[in-house]
């Protein structure tokens, strides 16, 4: 007899599939193989001193401080440990209990609903002087040159911009902006090359938007998450895909000693805000970017990395933009121009967490490991 200890993110589907299982113990047993693990913040106690009951009578388990059961205080915070299964019927029993645990029940709902989306690679191309990184530079000709280098390599996305969102920079105005994006534009629409990919303009400038989305453009690419109206107005009209970006402060002040209590918590409460702004412009199309480098410090960018999947819960796709950014020198020391194996294992595990646009300087390596980590992850027993 051999035993082989098996991946956890393994396609249980396919290997009870293989092992002949009927399908109905398919669908069973599939979801008593995904464990959860759902943290729960300032919790009533009487409800968890519930909900702990309940978990264990379904077989799941509910970890919280040793004086809970005492209600020595109103509130408390516990971790909710389940298979997929469980949490089902866990959140079905939860809809008729008091203390909140209705809400929760709902929100547990979400999580086990998650979508799964392909991957796309978004090519960065960069019409200014004093983007952080000079590989992204690109101008007249060039940029064209670059575009299409990119179209080859496999990039889903090419995302076109004209002012640097570096810590430190300075908005230059619309515009200068306008005179450094157009050339791009016009050759793009001049070759009709969004007919070969999707084109994303970076930008919140009103006049920089509408011109590329009367030219081929269908992404509008806001780092300040629609803070302009007359920017989400235009984005409404053309029914524009909108990326609504979380970043503290701005660009010229934003690495200046930021700081979190929770940060996960404050980029879900600022999604939530900026997200009903959206639809309140028509805008339905619509993924989030929680702004790795926006405003963050080192270990802000790795818990927004790690728990991803949270955001999955707004049902729309994930951007993640961590490319060669300031983040790994911090980790491991290097120069911009050393930091793509930092950038490929940022985005990976980005992706394992949920992400499914990668926005990159690197496409053809980005490419790569993708299709490799995806062969790895497709491989079943």
């Amino acid at each position: 007899m051999k035993i082989t200890l098996l991946d956890e993110r393994s396609d249980v589907r396919e290997i009870l599939k293989k092992l002949r299982v009927s399908p109905a113990g398919i669908e069973i047993m599939e979801k008593k193989a995904k464990l959860s693990l759902i943290l729960i913040k300032d919790m009533k106690t009487a409800a968890a001193n519930i909900l702990k009951q309940d978990a264990l009578s379904v077989g799941a388990e509910l970890a919280v401080s040793k004086d809970t059961v005492l209600c020595k205080k109103d509130k408390t915070d516990a971790l909710l440990i389940a298979d997929l299964k469980r949490l089902q019927i866990l959140s079905e029993k939860e809809l008729s209990q008091p203390f909140g645990l209705k809400e929760l029940a709902k929100k547990i709902k979400e999580f086990i609903n998650l979508p799964s989306r392909p991957v796309k690679i978004m090519g960065v191309i960069n019409a200014n002087e004093d983007s952080f990184y000079e590989g992204s530079r690109f101008s007249g000709e060039n940029a064209l040159k670059k575009i299409v280098s990119m179209i080859k390599e496999g990039a889903d996305i090419i995302d076109i911009g004209g002012v640097s969102s570096r810590p430190g920079s300075v908005y230059p105005g619309e515009e200068e902006e306008f005179k450094r994006v157009k050339p791009v534009i016009d050759a793009i629409y001049e070759e009709s090359l969004y007919e070969k990919a999707l084109f994303s303009i970076d930008s919140y400038s009103p006049k920089c938007v509408s011109y590329a989305l009367e030219r081929g453009f269908r992404i509008v690419n806001d780092i300040t998450a629609l803070s302009n109206d007359e920017t989400a107005k235009i984005a409404g009209e053309f029914k524009a895909k909108t990326v609504l970006m979380h970043m503290k402060g701005t660009p010229k002040d934003m690495q200046k000693n930021p700081f979190y209590e929770d940060v996960i918590k404050e980029v879900e409460e600022f999604f939530e805000k900026r997200i009903e702004k959206a639809l309140k412009f028509g805008i339905k199309d619509i993924i989030l970017d929680t702004g790795i480098g926006f405003g963050k410090r080192l270990e802000d960018n790795l818990k927004l990395i790690k728990h991803q999947k949270h955001f999955l819960k707004f049902g729309y796709e994930l951007l993640v933009g961590a490319s060669r950014k300031s983040m790994i020198d911090k980790i491991h020391p290097s120069e911009v121009e050393e930091r793509l194996p930092g950038t490929l294992a940022i985005h990976l595990k980005a992706v394992e967490n949920g992400a499914s646009i990668i926005r990159v300087h690197d496409v053809k390596e980005h490419v790569q490991a993708l299709k490799v980590w995806l062969a790895i992850e497709n491989t079943t027993v």
